[in-house]
This record gives structure tokens, sequence and C-alpha cells, in this order.
């Protein structure tokens, strides 16, 4: 399973060059956690990097939602990636001829597609709710990072289990 701390090296966007960012304190946090206090463990980075004068305007702000979302959107697509392998071997040990199983890398596929569908309706409805402000990007960003970052540790719970 590949590393969330490899991700470190991204890039910042452009425009964000004033932004200070380390995804430092989110990868240390998970060290510490176990199981659901991992949960605990999402945005803080972006907090970290929101309480520099940089990342106290609305846009820094949004810069640093986004960058920490950036990471854990690259982890989640591995960590997916190398879920989907697994379960393709899994379907591929099953002998032609025998017992009809279902076929759990299809399943997964589907799965993630629709969690994407809910993710985007879910982020919207948080955007809707702030009535055209622009907090309401804001909004979006953060239940972004917040459903990817789960959506993330759940997968990777998942691949921890088939692996063993």
């Amino acid at each position: 399973m590949r590393e969330f701390s490899a991700l470190i090296a991204m890039a910042l966007p452009v425009g964000a060059e004033g932004i200070s960012f380390s995804i430092e304190t989110t990868r240390l946090c998970l060290e510490g956690a176990e199981g659901l206090e991992r949960f605990e463990c999402i945005g803080a980075s972006a907090g970290v990097c929101m309480e520099t004068t940089e990342g106290t305007t609305t846009v820094g702000m949004g810069f640093c939602i986004g960058l920490e979302l950036g990471l854990w959107d690259e982890k989640l697509n591995m960590v997916y990636a190398d879920l989907r392998s697994v379960e393709r071997s899994v379907v591929d040990t099953v002998p032609a001829g025998g017992p009809s199983v279902p076929d759990s890398a299809k399943a997964l596929r589907d799965m993630q597609r629709a969690w994407m569908g809910y993710r985007d309706a879910a982020c919207f409805y948080e955007y809707s709710t702030c009535g055209g402000s622009t907090g309401g990007g804001l909004a979006n960003a953060a239940c972004l990072l917040d459903l990817t970052a789960r959506q993330s540790l759940v997968l990777e719970d998942r691949l921890q289990e088939r692996v063993q």
C-alpha cells in the first residue's frame, strides 16, 4: 500500500505561492490514531494552514482546504486502484465452470461511482445553503475534503481486510 506522506511533493497551485501548507499535521495525527479516531485528523493540516496570515482570507482558506483535499483525493485514487487490483485478483482465481460468484471488482467500481454522485450532491447542498455568498465555495470545498478523506480511510480499511 502506498504511503500518504509520499503525496507531500504535490506542487502548490498557481496563486498559492504565499500559502504555508504542509500535510505533516495530518500525517502525524493519523500515525497516532486508530479506528474512528482517524476521522478526527481530516482537515488538520488545512486548519494549521488557515491559522497563518495568508490562510485567513477567503482565498487563502480556499487554497488551504484545496491543498489538503488534493492530497486526500490522490490517496483515495491510489487506495481505490490497489483495492480494485486485489478484487480483480480474487475474481481471477475463480475456476472456469466453477460456482458463480459476484464480481467484487465490478461491485467496487459501481459503489465508487455511486459514492461520487452522493459526494457531489451532498457538497452541492452544502454550497446551496450559503445563499450564493463567498462562503459557499468554502462550504463546498470543506465538504469535499471531509467526504473524500473519509472514503479514502474506509477503502483503506477494506484493503487491509482483503489482503490479510
